[in-house]
């Protein structure tokens, strides 16, 4: 079973974002519901009272809905619910109208003046916050607010309130009107900066990776393409030389050999010096763009005076965890602590960014880590690490240690052969 709070942890930034948005227009109704249905059963009683407690609960929950719609429209999953739309301002018009009506009807009575003008107000400003979700023009929301204002304001004047009377409620219908649709329109234009943001990062992640795929590929032509261009001239001459039965086309083979044998040593000195990084920079660059990802990172622990093997190895390490941290869950923190521990180097990244499942707790940190990546949708990366570690008499442990915690450890030997190291 999932635990409390797993629902929520498990939504990435920008779903929680549209989630808090979501049901902060749902508890407008709510509030639309308390401070103007409620009150008019408590003043005129369970008829007249009623009546007016229907019209705002109707108006509260086709508030919701429409809300919801227009979130929907605005996130482009679904088309702009234009019907619902117009039923909508149909709706709190009409019942706008009706109670301005049942206040006229009984001018002597204060207590349904009260109770009827407050439906009035809380229905038309509720009514033209939430058409503003709908509108993303903002001369069409400005036309929503005046609209409303400038209409309250004509209907009392031919209900037979006084000027002064409707300039009044023209003004309070203006400034609440206008708050609430400001809230509306910065709500949308929030949530739309949310999303664009993360896209963007994913966007600079993938370049990344396509970026450097494309230096490696450069490396690779630089030390290939001259070389494969060599043996297959050659190669060409020996076949000639050899159909001739001369002697000089084993001589052409032999080069031809050497130049293989020396493409392979250059192939491996290139990706010797790309799987070799730097614990140092790595650790700096980890810290930077976890920073500049709104992700709060500790790194503590100092890299000097470990051997490059060790640090080539967790260097590798930092790169894959820190990757995780963006990609997956949804980091508020993350802690990295280097130190040595009865000869070896152990490196530990945390995060705060996972589902915390009891499943997950009971396996532990030590679980296998290439299960640990699966259970969160992936795997290969951790695969990978732990191959590296194997290499080079390490070993990895990656699992939920509970709290929403996921923690990674890495444990090098301090001294390591430099085979296992460049392999």
């Amino acid at each position: 079973m999932r635990e409390p709070g797993t629902w929520w942890r498990g939504k990435s930034t920008p779903a929680k974002i549209e989630t808090y948005t979501r049901w902060s227009f749902h508890f407008f109704a709510v509030i639309e519901f308390l401070t103007a249905g409620l009150p008019a059963v408590g003043e005129l009683g369970p008829r007249l009272g009623g009546l007016l407690l229907l019209m705002v609960g109707v108006h509260a929950v086709l508030s919701a809905v429409t809300a919801s719609r227009a979130l929907d429209w605005t996130r482009g999953t679904r088309a702009r619910p234009v019907r619902l739309i117009w039923a909508f301002t149909a709706v709190t018009a009409g019942f706008a109208v009706t109670a301005l009506a049942v206040s006229a009807a009984a001018p002597d009575r204060e207590d349904v003046r009260s109770a009827a003008g407050s439906v009035f107000a809380v229905v038309v400003i509720f009514g033209a916050g939430i058409l503003s979700l709908a509108e993303r023009d903002r001369r069409r929301v400005l036309a929503v607010v005046g609209g409303f204002s400038v209409g309250a304001g004509l209907v009392s004047l031919a209900l037979g309130a006084p000027v002064t009377t409707a300039l009044v409620i023209a003004l309070v219908i203006l400034l609440g009107a206008s708050f609430l649709s400001f809230t509306s329109v910065f709500s949308v234009w929030l949530l739309d900066a949310v999303y664009e943001l993360d896209a963007a990062r994913e966007t600079r992640a993938r370049l990344a990776v396509a970026e450097e795929r494309l230096r490696f590929g450069r490396d690779l032509h630089d030390v290939l393409g001259r070389n494969l261009a060599v043996i297959a001239l050659k190669s060409e001459l020996a076949v000639q030389l050899a159909r001739r039965e001369r002697p000089e086309a084993v001589e052409q083979m032999i080069e031809v050999q050497r130049i293989a044998q020396e493409s392979q040593r250059e192939v491996r000195d290139v990706v010797r010096g790309y799987r070799e990084v730097d614990l140092g920079a790595e650790l700096a660059g980890a810290q930077g763009v976890l920073t500049a990802a709104g992700i709060a990172c500790e790194v503590t622990g100092e890299v000097s005076g470990l051997p490059g093997e060790v640090q080539s190895a967790l260097g590798w390490v930092v790169r894959e965890a820190t990757t995780n941290v963006l990609r997956h869950g949804d980091a508020g923190r993350c802690a990295v602590g280097l130190r040595v521990r009865e000869g070896n180097v152990v490196l530990t990244v945390e995060n705060d960014g996972v589902l915390d499942t009891a499943a997950d707790r009971a396996d532990g940190p030590g679980r296998d880590s290439a299960s640990a990546a699966v259970s969160r949708g992936g795997g290969s990366g951790l695969t990978g690490l732990r191959e590296r570690l194997t290499a080079v008499g390490g070993t990895l442990a990656a699992g939920p240690v509970g709290g929403g915690v996921f923690r990674l450890v890495a444990e090098v030997p301090c001294a390591v052969a430099g085979s296992g190291a460049a392999s």
